[in-house]
Order: C-alpha cells, then structure tokens, then sequence
C-alpha cells in the first residue's frame, strides 16, 4: 500500500521535510545520564530526544541484562536521525524497504512534558511501542498533543527487538548468572527504563508516584508483562493494554532443539542452524561476535508460519507458568487499575491487503493505480467480524478475568470501533481497514499513523476530533485517577466475570455505548460451529486454526478436537502455502502491494 499512495499523492504526503526542532532557552535538565536541552514542538510542551537510560547492549554486554550508566553531567544531544534497535526496515520502523536496519546501541528514550514542567508534577505516561517485539521505534510516536490537552508528561522507549531482545540457547545461559540468564532482555530493558523513570522524571515535571504504562499490540502484551513480572514492583501504578497479544513460551520452546516442536519456528536452535554453526559446539564468544545484520537475517529468513517464540517463562523475569496463568496469580499481583481492550476490526491490517479477500481492478491499463475491491463482501465481513471477537475474548476478556482472580479490582475494558476514514475512488478505507489492528493510537496521540496512508485513515475531521478528544480525555482521567471517567455522558463500568461489561468507544451519537459479548473461546467457537456462514468448510477450519492459534498461546489439541474433530485431518498451515502459492502464480504476490 505504500507504493500505491506514495505514487499517488506524493506531493500530500511527502512535501518538504519539516525543519529541525529548536532548542528551547531555559530547558537545560540534569538526569542521571547526563544534560539535556528541551527543544520545541508545534503544541506547547518542551521535548527532550535521545536521552540513554542503559549502557549500550553491545560485544559483551549483548544479550545480558541492561546496565545502569555512570552517573554523568556530560552534555547530550539528540541524534540527527532516529535512534531504533535492529530490525527489519519497513513501515513499522519508518523506514525503507530492503535491508536490515538500526543499531544495537539503541537503549534511549524521549520524554515530552507541558512547558510549566520545572513548577509542577504532573501524571506520567510511559509508551510501549509495538511492532510484534521485533519491529517498531519511539521515534514514530509523538505524543506532543496528548501532553498538552490532558497535562501529562509522557515517556517513549526503544527497547530490543527480536533475537536481540529475546534470546534463550544454552551456550548463553550456561555462561551465565542470574538475570543474564533470563533470555528476556527487551522485557528487562523495559523494566530498566522504567526504572530510570523513577529516578529522574521528577526533574521532568513528571509524578514518579503516579505512572501509567500504556502500550499496543506486543507492547500491550510487555504491558501484561510488566504485571506479572516481580522485577517491576513499584514501578508503576496503572497499566493501559491496547489491541494486546498474550503469547509465552518455555526455554524449552525458545530453543526448539531439534525442532522438537514443529509448530514453532524462529526458535535459537533453528536460528544458530541458519547461521551455519553447530548448536552443539557454538560458543557464547560466537554469538557475540555475529555481526547483528547477520543474525537478523538468518532470523528473519526463517519464513514465519508458525508461533515465534520470544517471551520466556524463565522463572525470573517472567514467572514459568507463562504471561496468561501468572496474571491470574495472587503472588505476582500489581493491584492497579487496568484498562485492556482491542478493536473490532483488529485484523483487516492485514486482511485487507490479502489478495484472498481484496482485489485491485486496474485502472487506465495500470497508469493511474488500481481501484481496490473487496472481493466477496460477506465472507470478508465474517471473517473479519470472528476474529475480531476471537482477539478480544483471548487477550482482552480472559487477562481481565485473571486479573480479576489474582485481586485486582479496578479493571476495565474497551472495544474501538471507530471507521470514519477519508475514502476515495481508489481505496475504500472505511471498508476494506475500517477500526484495524493499531488505528486507535492516531486518536489517543493527536496525530496521524500508518505512514503514507495516515492523512486517510486520520483525517481532519469532525469526527476524528470528536474521536481523539473520546480518547484522550479517558487516557488522560485514567493517568490521574485511575478511572477512565464517562464517554459523551455514559458511565464507563467497571469489567467483572459477573459482569463483563465493554465500553463501545465511537464517535457518533448513537454508537457509544455498553457491550456484552463476552462468550469465551468456547462460546466462540460453538457459535463458528453452529451459526449458518458464508464460508466453505475448508475456510471454516482456517478460521478457526487462527482462532485457537492466533493472539494467545496456541491450542493445537483444541483445533484437532473442535466440532467432533471435523478439521483434524486439515492441516491449515500447509493449505495457507498453498493459496499463497497460487495467488503469487496468478498475481505475482499473495498481497495487493
């Protein structure tokens, strides 16, 4: 899709490159990692960029635990370009396609506080991107806006992605000693900023005492990681789980040794096999000394069909029964008020540019870009519809309900259902993306995502401004108070097993509203069996393959067994291959773009 508007409306999105950010006169701040200066923002707050807050995780300090830096007065100054860990390049890093990017020096953060800063203490927010833990970047988020409509100061973070961030194989742990051997470094380095947080946003204008943690997607599940981890005790005082994933594994699952679990892949077992080195032999020195772009290449080349293990029940950092049990743990309880929720049409981010469901007519024999469509309406609809309620009763529904086991009392939950893009001739986006995966961060930080086709999707509108001053008005009540406060008059319940109400969040008058759809994954899948469809039974069995494996730990049994077993003889993943293979044959690539 990139190409596509790129093509199309370079002059809209592209346009001049906005001019460097000025320094701000008085904004000097002294934090444990040294000197700062605030620069300007186009909203009145002050922003400090590239402040470190660990040792650079490099040679030998790569995949150990996060070191405190010296205490220093030196000077620091913002990068001339973003600061993000290795990665693939792409939208989600903002940057081109085509190569490993980023640095293992990575270990900073910015913080952005209202410009009466040095004679207040206002509520924190603390920002954990998403990205699937192996992607993404705190340069993409400014949450200037935010800031200043709701009088917070709001930290972002890089931490490591991938197989620098996660890594579990035992010629690094056997070398190794407490939290150097965990294997969760990115959740560590998260925990290190936080930390660094506690030490020094006072200095920020900032409440050390009252801190919220908010995050998407992975950074929604680091989120829920932040509430199960002992390590993170005191740290913060209220968590914000948006579109979150609850996928955990064991060591023995993040090594993967000879592929003893087949349904797994990117394990460091298969990894270090990539690489050519014997699993047996390789030593913790070779792995150091792997160039990073190597590493990330023989991970990334590993085609991902199956889960990818990253977080780790270590019994450290993540307790061994995984993220899913350990929230319904008294002992590792936080008791903060949470916000958890998703959006009703989380995966039309990838759906909708699936060949399978979207088709692209040309248009003027391909000068002008092509007219995308969806091919069969209802299909598209239901699927997006199921799994849709499939992502909110496995990492919204369920982790409140444990929550609600393990003590805590001040839980609420949300459904996104906002669909007001711009369309236009060439993309229907209210229908094809409608309230996707990640749509509802442009409203809660003030100002455009998704690259290229931001202005589309957040449009300057009555509606998206009614929808952003929804948003963060509740972010911003939930920071000071821990309650999320009324939407357009409407009380925001509190979620209970009992009692599993969801507040509808939407613009319009008549949307906003109470919901009860909470049937459990159980309930959802007697109802896939059970309610009349559009689909083929072959395209039922992948529905629900992605249902049971999909967003929360994988239920392999489950799928064998569900409906008397009338999709245990399908093996989905091998079927995906092959509508894959045929889309690419006819068009040259499973997707549209």
């Amino acid at each position: 899709m990139k190409y596509f508007l790129l093509g199309l409306y370079a002059v809209v999105f592209l346009g001049c490159s906005a001019p460097p950010a000025k320094e701000v006169v008085g904004t000097l701040v002294s934090t444990d990692s040294g000197q700062v200066h605030g620069v300007s923002s186009d909203h009145p707050v002050v922003r400090w960029k590239d402040i470190p807050y660990a040792q650079p995780p490099v040679d030998e300090l790569r995949w150990r635990a996060p070191r405190r830096l010296a205490v220093s007065q030196e000077r620091l100054y913002p990068s001339e370009s973003d600061i993000l860990c290795p990665q693939e390049s792409g939208e989600i890093s903002g940057t081109e396609e085509g190569a490993i990017v980023g640095q293992e020096d990575c270990l900073y953060l910015d913080v952005v506080a209202p410009l009466d800063y040095a004679t207040r203490s206002y509520p924190v927010m603390f920002w954990i991107h998403g990205g699937g833990n192996t992607s993404g970047q705190k340069g993409t988020y400014d949450y200037s806006a935010l800031a200043a409509r709701e009088e917070v100061v709001v930290v972002t973070i890089n931490y490591r992605l991938g197989p620098l961030g996660w890594f579990t194989h035992p010629s690094l742990q056997d070398a190794a000693q407490g939290l150097d051997a965990s294997g969760n470094f990115g959740t560590l380095d998260i925990i290190a900023a936080l930390e660094w947080t506690q030490r020094n946003i006072a200095s920020f204008g900032g409440d050390p005492a009252n801190v919220t943690i908010f995050g998407e997607s992975a950074g929604g599940r680091n989120v829920y990681s932040m509430l199960v981890s002992p390590l993170s005790e005191g740290l913060f005082h209220k968590a914000v789980a948006q579109s979150p994933t609850l996928h955990s594994y064991s060591p023995q699952q993040a090594y993967n040794a000879d592929n003893e679990f087949p349904s797994i892949s990117r394990g460091s077992w298969q990894v270090v096999g990539e690489l050519d080195k014997d699993n047996s032999t390789v030593s913790a020195e070779e792995l150091r000394a792997l160039p990073a772009d190597s590493l990330l290449s023989a991970y990334f080349g590993i085609y991902k069909d199956h889960a990818e293990p990253l977080i780790v029940g270590d019994g450290e950092v993540i307790p061994r029964e995984g993220l899913l049990a350990a929230l319904g743990d008294p002992k590792y309880a936080k008791d903060v008020p949470v916000i958890a929720g998703s959006n009703r049409d989380e995966v039309t981010l990838w759906l909708g540019l699936s060949r399978y469901f979207v088709d692209a007519d040309d248009v003027l024999f391909g000068v002008l870009p092509p007219k995308l469509r969806i091919r069969e309406p209802e299909l598209f609809r239901y699927w997006v519809e199921q799994r849709g309620r499939g992502w909110k009763v496995r990492a919204v529904d369920q982790a409140l309900v444990n929550l609600e086991a393990a003590g805590y009392r001040d839980l609420f939950a949300y459904r996104f259902d906002w669909d007001e893009q711009a369309d236009n001739w060439f993309v229907p986006f209210s229908k094809v993306l409608g309230a996707a995966h990640a749509s509802e961060i442009a409203f809660v930080m003030g100002a455009p995502m998704y690259g290229s086709v931001g202005e589309y999707m957040y449009p300057d509108t009555d509606s998206a401004e009614a929808m952003t001053q929804i948003m963060m008005s509740a972010w911003g009540e939930f920071a000071r108070t821990g309650r999320p406060g009324r939407v357009k008059e409407l009380a925001w319940p509190q979620f209970s097993g009992a009692n599993p109400e969801v507040m509808v969040l939407d613009a319009g008058e008549d949307t906003v509203r109470v919901l009860r759809d909470s049937p459990g994954l159980d309930g959802l899948l007697e109802d896939v069996a059970t309610t009349p469809s559009p689909l083929s039974p072959l395209e039922t069995c992948m529905l629900v393959w992605e249902l049971l494996t999909a967003v929360g730990d994988a239920a392999y049994e489950e799928y064998q067994q569900w409906n008397d077993g009338s999709c245990a003889p399908v093996d989905v993943p091998a079927e995906k291959a092959a509508v894959r293979a045929v889309l690419t044959q006819e068009y040259g690539s499973p997707t549209v773009f």
